[in-house]
Order: structure tokens, then sequence, then C-alpha cells
């Protein structure tokens, strides 16, 4: 199986760094024109150096911000077919009791792994229906599907929620050829905030994890964006509204 996107338009959030980085770059090595979109200035320029044609800084939860940044980037790349939503994360937060977590820490996950993806992909569906194609990708997590390594709760339920969005969006836009997936990796070493998780297990909670995993290995950021890119081509047309754990068989 040939892909090929090199005609493809496509926007791709959370790309200053690890997965997202990782995607860009991929996706571009494709000939696929790319818009990075992240909120860390310093890390897009890094995007940029990976293959990104246009780069936008800005909070994602910022409806209006997100509604400007996706015209612009379809005025400038004459569309979008494509659209990445793997911003998101931890926020620095790590695992505590439940009556340890304030309003705002449970707020700020939903605005970082939920609320974004669906401004993203409410701004970029008119542009897709217009062209008569599209493909929606959300990152999600092994949180999405069950408890989190992380022991966050907010994180888990956030993630939890992006899968039934995936869901939701592929019902409502696939009779217009638009489809919705979603990723849910294992662990991935892939920033600095999975790195610290990594380090907390110890040597013991290491060996426990890698044993878990029938690859016995840890995920690459590159394994979630060659993923991306089926879900992206001409071969995944008729798979839309599915969660793909790529964990290696960790699930």
């Amino acid at each position: 199986m040939k892909i090929d996107l090199s005609h493809r338009r496509a926007i791709v959030t959370g790309a200053a760094q690890g997965i997202g980085r990782s995607i860009v770059k991929t996706l571009a090595a494709d000939g696929v024109r790319v818009a990075a979109f992240d909120l860390d200035e310093a890390g897009l320029r890094h995007a940029a150096e990976a293959g990104a044609t246009i780069t936008h800084t800005l909070d994602l939860s910022d409806r209006d911000a997100v509604g400007e940044a996706v015209r612009g980037t379809a005025e400038k790349l004459g569309g979008i077919d494509i659209l990445i939503n793997c911003a998101g994360g931890v926020r620095g937060q790590v695992g505590r009791p439940i009556e340890e977590v304030s309003e705002q820490d449970w707020l700020v996950l939903f605005e970082a792994n939920v609320h974004g993806a669906f401004w993203c992909s409410q701004a970029a569906a008119p542009h897709m229906k217009a062209g008569g194609f599209g493909r929606i990708v959300n990152i999600a997590s092994g949180a999405g599907l069950r408890p989190s390594l992380t022991g966050i709760q907010a994180y888990t339920a956030s993630k939890h929620a992006l899968v039934g969005l995936t869901k939701q969006l592929s019902f409502e836009l696939g009779p217009f050829g638009i489809t919705v997936n979603s990723i849910a990796p294992g662990f991935v070493l892939s920033n600095p905030a999975t790195q610290r998780q990594w380090e907390s297990y110890g040597a013991e909670g290491q060996q426990r994890l890698l044993e878990s995993i029938h690859t016995r290995r840890l995920g690459r950021p590159q394994d979630i964006a060659d993923t991306v890119m089926f879900f992206a081509s001409d071969a995944a047309g008729w798979i839309s509204g599915q969660i793909l754990s790529v964990d290696g068989g960790r699930s």
C-alpha cells in the first residue's frame, strides 16, 4: 500500500514537541502543507524546522482565537483536508487523592484535552465540507479507555470525553466525506512530562511496565505519526468512529 498525501493541507495542534512535532515532520516529508498550532512559541520554531509551512502561537481553549487561526490557515493553504488534534497533556499535574483536586485543576485539563479539539474541529469542518473530504484524527490516550497510569482524575475523564467526541463527530460528519478517528497511545517517551512520569516509577516500576507491553519497549513518537498517516490517507476512507490503541499490545 502506497500512501500519498502530497496534495493535502493539514493542521496539527500540539505541534511544538514530542508526538505533535513528529506528526508535522512525517506529514511534511510526504509533501503535505502543514500548519502547526501550539502555545509554545519557541517550540513552534522547531516545528517550522520540521517542515511546517505555517505556525500559529495560540491558546486552543480560546474559541475565537482558534476560529481566526483556522480561517487564516484555510485562506493561505486554499483549504483544509486534515486536522490532527494532538494538543493536550497533564499541565504539570500529578496524581493526588480526589479530596485535593481543585476546581481549576479539574477545568484546565478539560480545556487542554477536549475544548481545543472541539473548537478546532468546529472551525475546520466547514472547510472540509466545502471540499467534500476530511480527516480528523484525535490523539487520545490509553487513559481514554481505562484508568490512567498518571492517577490524574481529570486527565482520565477528559481523555474519555475526547473518545466520546470522536464517535459523535464521526456520526455527524461522515455524510460529508469526513472521517473522524482517534489514536490511543500507550506509554510514549515524548516530552518532559512523560520523562518525569517514567523516572517516577523507579527501576522496578519501569521493569513492570515494560513487562506488561507485549513488544517489551516503550512507544516512540514515530509510532503514532505513522498511524496518523494511515488514518489521513485514502486507504482509510471507510474507517470512522474508531479508537485504535497503539501501545505495543499492552491493551
